[in-house]
């Protein structure tokens, strides 16, 4: 069996902080990632697809905050659980 390589684990834990980065500020900053994520989707410049559906979701702000933390748990356990498989993977 081969190690896997020095430059995939950082990229992945690079992508992982991402994730964690994002995590954090729904959690611990709210207010202010909800309003972020408001006004990137309703700049007219921007071309995300499926920008109404998002906006529709972003109306019932207490379900969507709800949802988000939820998924947000999942996510977590998720990620930091791979975190720690890549670098078992890798010391080995």
């Amino acid at each position: 069996m081969t190690q896997i390589s020095l430059g995939f684990v950082l990229v992945f834990l690079l992508f992982s902080l991402l994730f964690l980065s994002n995590s954090y500020k729904l959690w611990f900053k709210t207010e202010e990632y909800y309003k972020d994520l408001y006004n990137s989707l309703t700049n007219e410049r921007t071309p995300y697809p499926f920008k109404n559906y998002f906006l529709k979701r972003l109306e019932n702000k207490r379900s969507w905050l709800f949802w988000q933390k939820a998924f947000s748990l999942l996510g977590i356990v998720a990620v930091v659980s791979a975190d720690v498989l890549v670098m078992a993977a890798y010391l080995r």
